[in-house]
């Protein structure tokens, strides 16, 4: 699949930089290039861009401001934002990733310009190949709309042609619920977090694919619209119910028992699935905290990440919901565990929420809201 890419940025240095690192992608046609967000809404409909890579910070009509815009219009064009490493930075991408950018890269900053045009090509090549699994998901959806049918209590549950996929028998009290998201999650996770109850009773971990530093802007954001607290997890923080702890970027997270009391251990083990934090990380040691008594979530995002996870919660008697393809930006992570057969709900990202408040309650023959 041919990718048409239009550059947008304030620096003749970048935009150039950008536009020689794109044509050393495969199937990658840059189509044009804008200098500010007004002269992009003016070429857009003269370029035909499927993807811009949208600097964050420019004068005028900024990145965020021109994705909203592009929102505004319906306009079908995402975008990759490159953003730099200062506070209004971050907090300006997280922004723009809850309005629905595609996904960010962060700008390097060397004074070696060979080296930041290879962070640029490595960072780029992934995020493009992203893109283009996202559109394979878009056929997915259509495809997968065979595959699923509706049960007795009107709950979505996939269905294979060899047969229903096999639920979990473990009868132990949900004490934790773990969630799992990568490309598309902050918009998953936006949806699903404020509709969890304050009185939900157990503490919420979340692993987002994220750098350092932007993690901690998600959380802030996040927690304005949340009933419960949502802090990002620290090293020795002492976990309590009816709070979310939010991986910090570039670190792994753990749950480890301290003094009798669970608390996170944060640390620099290496990376999983090439991301760190990684979900299968958090998964295992939450398992072994909780004794499997922990209910496993796993959204939109791109690879494999989870899913062996998944796989010690089932072994342990836990539980598995995975995003049902509609909603999700890149139906890898959630496909990979469904294939699996480990999920024990397949389901559509605006009930994940009521089910998991559902399942911890334990009230498993009752219809979410």
């Amino acid at each position: 699949m041919r990718v048409r890419v239009m550059v947008v940025d304030d620096s003749a240095l970048y935009r150039q930089l950008i536009r020689n690192v794109l044509r050393g992608i495969p199937d990658v046609e840059v189509v044009g290039v804008a200098s500010s967000g007004t002269e992009a809404l003016t070429r857009i409909n003269e370029c035909n861009p499927q993807l811009l890579t949208l600097d964050v910070e420019m004068p005028g009509i900024n990145g965020l401001l021109l994705l909203k815009e592009l929102r505004d219009r319906r306009s079908p064009v995402k975008a990759i934002m490159l953003s730099n490493l200062t506070a209004k930075g971050t907090d300006t991408t997280t922004d723009a990733l809850l309005a629905g950018a595609f996904d960010f890269i962060q700008k390097p900053n060397s004074q070696d310009a060979e080296a930041n045009r290879s962070l640029l090509l490595q960072s780029l090549t992934q995020k493009i190949g992203a893109f283009r699994e996202s559109q394979a998901t878009k056929s997915t959806r259509r495809i997968c709309s065979a595959a699923v049918t509706y049960t007795g209590d009107r709950t979505l549950t996939w269905v294979r042609e060899s047969g229903r996929a096999p639920r979990a028998q473990g009868t132990g009290h949900i004490e934790a619920v773990l969630i799992g998201a990568s490309t598309g999650g902050p918009v998953a996770l936006r949806d699903v977090l404020p509709k969890l109850t304050a009185n939900l009773g157990v503490p919420v971990f979340v692993v987002q694919h994220m750098p350092a530093r932007f993690t901690n802007s998600l959380a802030a954001r996040l927690h304005e619209s949340s009933q419960l607290p949502i802090v990002e997890g620290a090293e020795g923080m002492a976990i309590v119910p009816n709070r979310i702890y939010i991986a910090p970027g570039g670190f792994q997270m753990s749950i480890a028992q301290s003094n009798g009391q669970r608390v996170l251990r944060i640390n620099e083990d290496p990376p999983e699935h090439n991301c760190r934090p990684a979900v299968d990380y958090l998964f295992r040691s939450a398992v072994d905290a909780y004794a499997g008594n922990v209910l496993g979530v796993i959204l939109t995002g791109m690879g494999r990440d989870g899913t062996e996870g998944c796989r010690i919660i089932k072994q342990r008697g836990g539980k598995v919901i995975a995003q049902h393809p509609d909603g999700c930006v890149v139906y890898g992570m959630p496909k990979s565990v469904v294939e699996e057969q480990l999920a024990d709900r397949v389901v559509p990202l605006e009930k994940i929420a009521s089910w998991i408040v559902r399942m911890v309650e334990n009230r498993a023959k009752e219809d979410p809201a």
